[in-house]
This record gives structure tokens, sequence and C-alpha cells, in this order.
């Protein structure tokens, strides 16, 4: 009798099970993995509600971490036993931006957890292309698989402050202080940035990310969010914002609390169909950069990876922990926004 495995399947918008499903067996080049934990993003949520698309029938999932269990034939480098994270980007190496190192961009990209096969699942097959592109990275010794998996949406983080020239002494205004908010104070407290202000309705996410580093934390119904940035800015409003909330009438409140010639960054995903009634002349006469930023480049996973033993509080980022049986509840408390970030663990891969 074939082997199974517990695996959590995306039918359709508000229709996700976990379900018995063939253990992979990975052929020429291929990989398996014994997955340790695989973390739940935004995007699967988005994807639950419909506003984003992935493959009926998929395994969900690409925020990983796990332990290589089988190799297949040809496959050099990587090992049983083996502890990783997965870049989880299947790309071409050929187009125009695989070729500047921008794989996040491939204009063939597929993703693991929406095209194909994800991490919410006992054991994962890594397909041959992800293999060949170096997309497994090894977990720094000591660093525990459930932290590991946060590789992924850090790597995410350090994309977008990056992409918003966040060094020392720079101001950042966040707006929102959700899981990726958090990671915003965090890794902007890491790139030495000063002021770091965030403005979060919920009061026990404000406490955190004070707790967190944020030197200024706002309520946005309680006062002059964008008098309070100039307040600490000379003036001027931040060098950068950066919307972590997929809400569209936000586009306009963070273009407010930027300075002339500074750069607001759209991080979050929005519903399809939204749209901002956006007065050319504010970009015109400020200067003013209006961008996003989605994933990052394999480099950018690589550093987060070596960042990650040393960054503050980022084992307090999961508190919300759930066995493979009730993985259909890492997404119900995702939906009510309880707690921060929800985490499917599998007990007995090792974490050392």
């Amino acid at each position: 009798m074939m082997p199974t495995m517990r695996a959590t399947i995306f039918h359709a918008p508000g229709e996700i099970s976990v379900e018995d499903r063939p253990v992979p067996r990975p052929g020429p080049g291929e990989l398996r993995l014994r997955v340790g934990a695989a973390s739940l993003c935004a995007s699967d949520v988005r994807v639950y509600r419909g506003e984003k698309q992935a493959r009926p029938g998929v395994i969900p999932g690409h925020e990983i971490a796990g332990v290589v269990d089988a190799v297949g034939e040809g496959v050099g480098g990587h090992a049983e036993g083996d502890r990783v994270i997965v870049c989880p980007m299947v790309t071409c190496g050929r187009c125009r931006f695989c070729l500047v190192g921008r794989r996040n961009r491939c204009v063939s990209r597929r993703t693991i957890g929406y095209d194909l096969d994800g991490g919410l699942a006992e054991q994962l097959l890594v397909p041959q292309e992800l293999v060949r592109l170096g997309h497994l990275l090894r977990i720094p010794q000591g660093l525990p698989l459930d932290i590991a998996a946060l590789t992924e949406p850090a790597a995410c983080t350090l994309a977008s402050i990056e992409l918003c020239g966040i060094g020392v002494g720079s101001s950042v205004a966040i707006i929102g202080a959700g899981p990726m908010g958090l990671l915003h104070v965090l890794l902007a407290r890491a790139a030495g940035a000063g002021p770091i202000i965030v403005s979060e309705p919920i009061a026990e996410r404000r406490a955190i990310a004070e707790h967190w580093g944020a030197d200024l934390v706002l309520d946005p119904a309680a006062g002059d969010v964008v008098a309070a940035v100039q307040g600490v800015t000379d003036g001027y409003g931040a060098d950068a914002v950066v919307l972590t909330v997929g809400a569209a009438d936000l586009v306009l409140a963070a273009l407010e609390l930027v300075r002339k010639q500074g750069l607001v960054n759209l991080f979050a995903g929005f519903p399809p169909g939204r749209t901002v009634p956006l007065d050319p002349n504010l970009l015109h006469y400020g200067e003013l950069v209006l961008s996003g930023s989605q994933n990052a480049t394999t480099d950018q996973y690589r550093r987060t990876l070596a960042l990650l033993p040393s960054l503050p509080h980022i084992d307090e980022l999961v508190t919300n922990r759930y066995g493979i049986a009730r993985a259909p509840d890492a997404y119900a408390s995702r939906l009510a926004m309880e707690g921060l970030k929800s985490l499917v663990e599998f007990p007995g891969v090792d974490g050392a």
C-alpha cells in the first residue's frame, strides 16, 4: 500500500480541508522535505477570501522550513538531514529579470503554495527547477525551524526596506502593525532607522510596536497622524512611508505622510478592482516616488536567513500554533485578527 501523509487542500475560496495524500517520491533532480513548520501569510488569507488566485486542489503554504528526507538521482549539494528553508519561486533563470538577479519578477514565475504544492503538509516535493536554481538555503545551526519558517516574510520585508532606501538615520512611517508591519519595525531598527513611526488602530498591536522598538506609535482614530509625523521630522514628513495594509483608501493617507522627494511603498496586496483617485500634481510637485514591492530576491532570502538568529523579538511573532489536523484554524485565527502570525508545526521533525 502506498504511504500517505496529511495535507491541507485548497479547493475554492472559503473551502479548505485536511486530507490524506500520497507521500511524494523525488524523481531525478528533486528533493523531498519533511516539513517542520509552515507559517500562514496574508496572501494565503487573500486566496481563501477569493481576492487572489491559486490552483484548486493545491496544497497551500510558501513560508516553509524543514529537513531533507529523500534525495533524487543527480542532486548535488544536498543530503538527507539538511535543515533548509525554501525560497518558493520557480523561475526560468533566462528572462531579463532573472539575469539581473530579480527572479521575483520572472515573467514565467510559478510559486509553491499557489501554482505548485506547498508546505502545509507533512512532506513537500521540491521541484527540480527550484533545486537547480539554489532556492533551498541551509538554516544556521541552532536556529529553530519555526523561526526559520519566517525567512520568507522577513525577506519580503528586507526587500521593502531596501527599496525605500531606509538606513541609518532614515525616518520611516509604517501604516499597520500586523505581522508585516511589525517586521518592518524590526528590520528598520536593524538598519539603523529613526524615528520609526507606526500608525495602528488596534491597541494591542500598538503596544507590541512600542515594545519592539517603534519611536512613536499613533492611533489614527485619536489624533492627527500627519501633524504627529511632521512633529518628529522637523516638519518635513517621513523619508519613507510603507503601507502594510491592503486598504486602497489608505494610499492617499500614506502620501500625506511622506516628505518631498520621499518614497511611498505599497507593500500590501489589494483586493482586485480597487482604484485610488490620485491627483498627479501631488507626485509632480512633491517629486514623490510611489512604488510597490512583492517578494524578494534570492540574495535577500540569503541575507535574511543570516540575520534571523540575532533579530530581537522575532520569536514573539508567532502567536498561534496548530498541528496539521487544525490547519483550518490557522486560517480562522488570521481572519479574526487574533494575535499575530499563525503557524502549522509538525512535532518530531528535527528543530535543533
